[in-house]
């Protein structure tokens, strides 16, 4: 269990963050001689930034659950029949899912974190005792989480309010207009060096953060510095009301300090000791522990997560997992809730993968699990016992004992499936799960920082870092590719684009990574194109066959107690140049044979209309809507501060 309920965990935490702070009458602005002279009472107010994260459509169900970072050529949202507009490049400022009056939205939550944080800072900095190392350690924690929340709005938003100060010590920021984004990942640069000052590593973090990964430490904001330079020194959609776009960077000698910086910090992470150590041995672990609730900073690869209580607020495993709401009772820690499984993979991802690759199977499954006497498998009893004998005795005696098996999916729904139920070590009862969002983790750095070292890839490498503080890129490559069990490749553009697809899809970072590098509209169409290919049998997907063939295995590692459990075993048709029928196909013998590209009510799978990835008959959406529009709520609450460029200006 984790040691820490961070989320809505003390009563006196609810009663600061139910306060506006961007009301005039705001405990910080009354008592802040009191309130941040307090080491313990400034770490309550610490607590009611988190707050804002496990609030209804926030990170609790919508920014951590398949409303962001997609679609991408290798995530798909299947919210809404595979419709949903934030995913297809159609968002409207109306949107009802993330667009609610009176700031419970992500615009409201994000700049309401920052407001708390803006009076964090300045209470302590005014009335907090620095040489308390908690003290000090709190005012980082205020840095890096107001850094968080701005650089979140500029993946959502692009070009936002710089605002930071808070609205009781400059009251015109209530209407303060949204500026070009450099301004803001500008100063993050400056906030965040000066958070992984204040922060120690985690070991030297003091009380409740110590050691706990859902507290930041030096780590994290060395990484999450290391992110928001990237971006700033990649590309960028721009409006024209900055410039002309439609695409811009920062000056040259701009993006070769920003590179050196990134170096810089990775240094300063990947140097000897327990930093280093963090990167974990086998690839599926690092998953596996984060489902299992492993908080211990040094037992995990994250270096930050946003913290979710048990069973109380967060519902990131429902939204990220294969879909098992079909198997409650039968999985084990499945005991209730639903499963939204609102991210699949899109299926040509599974033959980029090198053979051996184990990152393969722990980023999609292609099945669902299933709790009941077969009759979701099948509705003949026959197919049913030949295709699961060892249920013989059991479904003869009683047609209605259960037993838990593994569904073959449609080639359209393979599910992501880094969040797994099976891989938590408590019941799971309800919608909320409580488990935890990893942010930013070791692989992500290590990939960064090789990156780094080539300078601008998407620019043929103009601006390269002259200084690399000891950063060896091929090295960090090699050894996260020798994790996943595959050879060493040459570290260049191509390759380090795709390293990061093959480590990172599915963690709602692939997206940011593909508008950094300008690519994103090409990218999309280009998975298009490969999906009709994949569809036809044709080009990279020469060799492959509607139908498969498969038998099931008992295994009863993922059975609640005294129920039988099977899994998809022996699969043939699913490898390029496996035609036909296994060689020993047979019914009677166990084998089953499925068509997953076709269906008789809904004919071709990856079809355009059945599979979506973008508004196919609006091209233009890929460059005007990658970034989300100011929600309508917001906008008209703003005073005319706020606005929206691009293809929304007209809504």
């Amino acid at each position: 269990m984790k040691t820490i309920k961070y989320i809505l965990s003390a009563a006196v935490a609810l009663s600061l963050s139910a306060c506006n702070f961007f009301e005039s009458n705001s405990p910080s602005a009354i008592d802040g001689s009191v309130v941040f002279a307090s080491a313990d009472s400034t770490e309550l107010v610490i607590a009611a930034v988190y707050e804002q994260f496990g609030q209804d459509k926030s990170y609790r169900n919508r920014l951590a659950c398949g409303y962001q970072g997609v679609n991408t050529d290798v995530e798909h949202c299947s919210k809404n029949s595979g419709k949903a507009e934030w995913a297809i490049y159609t968002m409207t400022p109306t949107n009802g899912d993330l667009s609610t009056a009176g700031g419970k939205d992500p615009w409201g939550y994000l700049n309401n974190a920052i407001e708390k944080c803006n009076n964090i800072i300045e209470g302590v900095e005014q009335y907090g005792n620095l040489d308390n190392e908690k003290m000090s350690y709190l005012l980082g924690e205020a840095y890096f989480l107001r850094s968080f929340c701005y650089l979140e709005m500029v993946k959502f938003w692009g070009d936002i309010p710089a605002r930071f100060e808070s609205i009781s010590k400059n009251p015109a920021g209530l209407d303060q207009k949204k500026e070009d984004r450099t301004v803001v990942l500008e100063h993050l640069r400056g906030d965040l060096k000066r958070a992984a000052e204040l922060m120690p590593w985690s070991e030297n973090c003091p009380g409740m953060a110590k050691n706990y990964v859902g507290r930041p430490s030096k780590a994290a904001a060395l990484a999450l510095l290391m992110r928001s330079d990237m971006y700033y020194a990649g590309k960028g959609v721009r409006p024209a009301t900055w410039q002309n776009g439609p695409e811009w960077l920062a000056p040259d000698n701009v993006r070769k300090e920003l590179y050196e910086e990134v170096l810089w910090a990775a240094s300063q992470i990947l140097g000897e000791g327990k930093e280093s150590a963090k990167f974990q041995a086998k690839y599926e672990d690092v998953f596996k522990k984060v489902c299992a609730d492993e908080t211990n900073y040094y037992n995990t690869e994250v270096l930050w997560e946003i913290p979710f209580s048990d069973g109380a607020r967060g519902q990131v495993l429902q939204y990220n997992c294969p879909k098992c709401s079909d198997a409650v009772g039968g999985l084990r820690n499945n005991v209730g809730g639903s499963s939204n499984s609102a991210l699949t993979i899109v299926p040509t991802l599974y033959y980029d993968f090198a053979d051996g690759d184990v990152r393969r199977d722990v980023t999609m499954q292609p099945s669902i699990w299933v709790y009941d006497n077969g009759a979701k498998y099948n509705s003949s009893a026959e197919k049913v016992l030949q295709a699961f004998p060892d249920m013989a005795a059991d479904l003869s005696a009683d047609s209605k004992t259960k037993f838990l098996y593994q569904k073959q999916q449609s080639i359209a729904d393979w599910y992501a499936a880094k969040y797994r139920v099976e891989w938590m070590t408590r019941e799971r009862t309800g919608n909320d799960d409580g488990v935890n969002y990893p942010i930013i983790r070791m692989a992500d750095v290590m990939l960064m920082a090789a990156e780094a070292t080539l300078g601008d890839i998407q620019t043929g490498g103009s601006v390269v870092p002259a200084e690399k503080y000891g950063i060896d890129g091929q090295s960090l490559l090699n050894r996260v590719r020798a994790r996943a069990g595959v050879p060493n490749v040459e570290l260049n553009a191509k390759n380090i684009m795709d390293e990061r697809k093959f480590e990172l899809t599915g963690e709602y970072v692939r997206k940011y990574d593909l508008m950094r590098w300008g690519i994103l509209h090409t990218a999309m169409k280009e998975a298009k194109a490969r999906l009709a290919q994949m569809d036809a049998h044709e080009g990279d997907f020469a060799g492959l066959q509607d139908t498969i063939y498969f038998k099931y295995k008992r295994c009863d590692d993922f059975s609640m107690p005294n129920v039988k459990g099977f899994v998809i075993d022996a699969v043939y048709g699913l490898k390029k140049g496996e035609k036909g029928a296994p060689a020993d196909f047979s019914t009677a013998d166990g084998w089953v044979k499925t068509c997953i590209y076709e269906s008789s009510s809904d004919g071709r799978q990856l079809a355009p209309v059945n599979y979506t990835l973008y508004d196919y008959d609006n091209e233009a959406c890929l460059l005007g809507r990658q970034y989300w529009p100011i929600f309508s709520t917001n906008v008209g609450a703003s005073n005319g501060a706020l606005w929206n460029d691009y293809l929304y200006a007209a809504n």
